[in-house]
């Protein structure tokens, strides 16, 4: 039997959705005891620069560096493949995988061909997320090649998404709730994308797939396709594959 292969998180970004991503690993998980799950490094480290400085607001320092010596840390400790625990990151996903020799997965793409190969029949998809993710384009330039329109909330809601998120970087989730109006908010925007044509839409923020609230919008959780694809990879069910 091959032996299982040691997944390296890098983590932080923020540091209740890198919990969340382990507890979804945990989750879906076949095991009778401890010696069943995976062995996971985790760098959890809240200290990477802020994306939202870096990209929404442009004064914030660059978050590549300190991400691809993250990556190399991981590897010298003993992670045979890489995965980023946030989406916005994955714009300075270059910057991990040059600074290392093992495989990183790509997220980005990881979640856009799920969607083309599990819902061919949807050409629209909604996307919850940073705006920065929006402005880098991320996703949208993924889903174009793969023939998906991507559909936003109206400024408005995107503004509230982005504030919801916030909160959760402060602790603010479905199991320590300090302000109802929250998952709210975050139903109203699912809300907005169905009224422009999205019957699906994809979570492409690890803050947002730490609220536990029934949406009205059939969802793709992007974090979720994450700790599947951790599990098939570290149990040798699937090679990891970088994209580069």
């Amino acid at each position: 039997m091959k032996k299982e292969k040691i997944v390296g998180i890098l983590g932080g970004m923020g540091p209740e959705a890198t919990v969340d991503l382990m507890q979804r690993i945990i989750h879906l998980t076949p095991a009778q005891d401890d010696m069943d799950h995976i062995r996971c490094i985790v760098d959890n480290n809240p200290k990477v620069p802020s994306r939202i400085k870096a990209i929404i607001e442009g004064n914030g320092d660059d978050p590549g560096p300190c991400m691809a010596d993250m990556g190399k840390r991981l590897e010298s400790w003993g992670a045979h493949f890489l995965v980023i625990a946030c989406n916005t990151a994955h714009y300075y996903y270059d910057a991990v995988q040059n600074a290392v020799n093992i495989p990183v997965i790509n997220l980005i793409d990881l979640v856009s061909s799920h969607v083309k190969n599990n819902f061919p029949e949807h050409d629209k998809v909604g996307i919850l997320a940073s705006p920065a993710v929006a402005m880098t384009g991320l996703y949208s330039k993924r889903l174009k090649k793969l023939g998906i329109e991507d559909i936003w909330p109206d400024p408005d809601y995107q503004e509230s998404l982005l504030n919801i998120i916030k909160e959760v970087k402060k602790g603010n989730t479905d199991s320590n709730i300090q302000d109802s109006n929250i998952q709210d908010a975050y139903i109203k925007v699912c809300e907005n994308l169905k009224k422009k044509e999205a019957q699906i839409a994809i979570i492409a923020c690890t803050e947002l797939s730490a609220i536990g609230c029934d949406l009205p919008i059939n969802t793709i959780d992007a974090a979720q396709v994450l700790a599947n694809k951790i599990v098939q990879i570290a149990k040798n069910r699937e090679e990891p594959i970088s994209f580069i």
